[in-house]
């Protein structure tokens, strides 16, 4: 019994023995397995420097890296196969060319560390820092966010840990060149998709986030963004006293240079300003400017689909285009020139009543019970939302400046001179326009006689050039405070590409004069004796049936000519206040005229100098809410938006392994 007890233990202990060796990792060559041997673990492999075979990584100041590197990869292999080095190999198409080679030996920098004496020497913090101060806003542009591997902090080391800088061969080449240029303004004088446009639109703003931004006013037929880009020293912000002007072009989807005039001149100011062009800075410092390159980009993609079609060798169809209707509407194909409501026939209707006053006129019930475009429901939220002094509207079939009023005051005259109540005003912001251009001023020069005769000096009233209602210009300046002119920018509807450099010459002065005309006339504060500023008063001058009203804070601009002006500002609740002024005639910016009123016992018909009897109020807009479905669309479609992948997504959509997700904001 002993016997058997002791041979049981014997078997039990082996049995477990076995399950131990069984169940341990072999860390010794099979041949040396068996129960009681003594193995060691083998000693790892120490990293060996290596010559660079990444074919995007070969023209490092260095020739030798080593692997792990520094972001764990094992092995170059699979290095090659991560997101990482793929987007090292398409940053240049993706940026389109910006910020490269920098962003790229930059990448290459940790992917395939600098090795020296077996041991890996990390890139440097600075020159991370430096090149994601210049190239932050590249990835901004396209909705990018910046990659991990490219924190200065987590894979960066400063000088005194030791470091190198992994861009000294990109310089060693720079400066083994001439003398380098002065910096200057960039400009590709192309056309751009609606996708293109607002990812320059976006780049820009990026570039320059201290003096621009972006923002959407509403979309098209088809939701495609209505995207303005604003340039001021405090983006986003009106601030006292600081005029706001904007330009709008593409309103006719075929009418296209000012589309691309407008994207020029985005880019222009805000390069220009980078590099201290003191003109510049100071038309950003002291004015708020907006720009929207295009109400139409339904009728643009329409009108730039045929155009393409006239160009094709094997197009037999292409003799059919016909640049004056293609594409001049918006997809429901209502031209947004006639789409808004017509003010101009009320005022003609109600001259002659003792108190009317040609500003601010409520918009007819009636309006809203048509067609409304969305792009124009857009716009016109837009000019109400903001205190726009000035405005220009881009068109092309003629070269000229046609100001307001648009619709002849006679209904069965179609060419009649109607002005407005600011004629010489308007003659005088026309003017500035057609003679600060290369060609415009020039007598009947490059004229293209598409509506008959037209003048001499390059400017008409809309209404003596031809009659129409509707138009944008008379909304303008019955609605609200803003002055608008329509810029006819030449013959060609659609220029050839070769032609919109010649076209951004002729027009790069005029606009920038444009912009800074809008620091004419006067401007000041409405305050009560308080000192705090009164909204909704009324500036009103004398001989002028035209009154301007104060913004949020009490704050006013009033553009007039040169000469002796009586001025009268007012408000309900309070006393009228008077002042007699002088404009020099050579005086280049706003005077300041500031009023302070006394509170006073409302008259009984003190509201009937601001009202049109029967009209309604002002503050009723889309009273029955027919167009609340834009907004609703367009929330809607934002939310779907937020859901889908940016349209770069789908290079790294296959990559090895798991998706880059790391590469999407937010």
């Amino acid at each position: 019994m002993e016997f058997i007890r002791r041979k049981m233990k014997t078997i039990v202990f082996l049995n477990a023995l076995a399950t131990v060796v069984w169940c341990a990792p072999s860390l010794c060559d099979l041949e040396d397995e068996f129960v009681g041997s003594i193995c060691k673990e083998p000693e790892p492999e120490q990293p060996k420097c290596m010559d660079i075979m990444m074919n995007y990584c070969d023209d490092m100041s260095y020739t030798h890296t080593v692997f792990p590197n520094i972001l764990g990869h094992r092995t170059r292999e699979e290095a090659e196969l991560g997101p990482e080095y793929l987007l090292v190999s398409v940053v240049h198409n993706l940026l389109n060319g910006e910020c490269t080679p920098d962003i790229r030996m930059l990448g290459c920098s940790v992917l395939v560390p600098r090795c020296e004496k077996e041991k890996v020497l990390k890139p440097c913090r600075s020159t991370c820092e430096a090149v994601r101060k210049n190239c932050y806003h590249a990835f901004e542009g396209i909705e990018m966010a910046w990659p991990y591997f490219l924190d200065c902090d987590r894979f960066f080391v400063s000088d005194q840990e030791g470091c190198y800088d992994p861009l000294e061969g990109l310089r060693a080449i720079q400066e083994e060149g001439n003398t380098p240029e002065k910096p200057h303004t960039v400009i590709q004088f192309s056309y751009q998709s609606n996708a293109q446009m607002n990812s320059i639109l976006k780049k820009t703003a990026a570039r320059c986030p201290e003096i621009a931004m972006t923002y959407s006013i509403g979309r098209s037929v088809e939701g495609k963004d209505l995207l303005v880009i604003e340039f001021s020293n405090n983006p986003g912000v009106h601030e006292l006293l600081e005029p706001e002007i904007k330009y709008i072009g593409n309103m006719h989807g075929n009418e296209v240079l000012g589309r691309q005039l407008l994207i020029y001149l985005a880019q222009y100011l805000c390069s220009e300003y980078l590099l201290g062009n003191q003109r510049i800075q100071t038309l950003i410092n002291t004015t708020r400017i907006h720009i929207l390159p295009s109400m139409n980009p339904d009728g643009y993609e329409l009108a730039a689909a045929e155009v393409q079609d006239t160009i094709d060798p094997e197009n037999e169809e292409a003799q059919n285009y016909n640049s004056w209707t293609l594409g001049r509407g918006n997809a429901q194909n209502i031209d947004l020139n006639r789409n808004f409501p017509d003010l101009t026939a009320i005022v003609y209707s109600r001259r002659r009543h003792r108190r009317f006053r040609s500003n601010h006129i409520p918009i007819p019930d009636a309006y809203w019970f048509g067609k409304v475009a969305p792009e124009t429901y857009a716009v016109m939220k837009w000019i109400r939302s903001f205190p726009f002094v000035l405005s220009a509207n881009f068109h092309g079939g003629e070269l000229l400046v046609s100001y307001p009023y648009d619709l002849s005051k006679h209904p069965l005259e179609q060419k009649m001179f109607s002005p407005t109540p600011d004629e010489q005003v308007f003659k005088q912001i026309a003017r500035t326009y057609a003679d600060a251009h290369a060609t415009m001023a020039e007598g009947n020069s490059g004229r293209c006689e598409n509506f008959g005769s037209i003048g001499q000096d390059g400017i008409i009233n809309g209404a003596r050039w031809y009659s129409f209602a509707g138009g944008m210009q008379d909304f303008n300046y019955l609605h609200t405070n803003c002055f608008e002119v329509t810029v006819e920018l030449g013959c060609d509807k659609f220029p050839a590409e070769e032609e919109l450099y010649t076209g951004w010459k002729d027009n790069k002065e005029a606009l920038l004069t444009f912009l800074e005309s809008v620091h004419r006339g006067i401007k000041g504060i409405v305050k009560d004796a308080d000192g705090n500023g009164i909204k909704g008063a009324r500036i009103s001058v004398r001989g002028i049936r035209h009154d301007i009203t104060t913004a949020e804070n009490g704050d006013y601009w009033r553009l007039l000519t040169a000469g002796i002006h009586i001025l009268t500002a007012s408000a309900p609740g309070y006393t009228r206040a008077m002042k007699k002024i002088h404009l020099p005639a050579r005086m280049q910016k706003a005077g300041r005229v500031d009023f302070v009123l006394q509170k006073a016992v409302v008259e009984p018909d003190m509201e009937e100098d601001y009202r049109i009897p029967s009209m309604g109020t002002y503050e009723h807009f889309d009273p029955y809410n027919q167009f609340e479905r834009y907004t609703i669309s367009e929330q809607n479609q934002n939310r779907e938006e937020g859901q889908e992948k940016p349209w770069w997504w789908s290079y790294f959509s296959h990559a090895h392994g798991s998706a880059p997700t790391w590469l999407l904001r937010n």
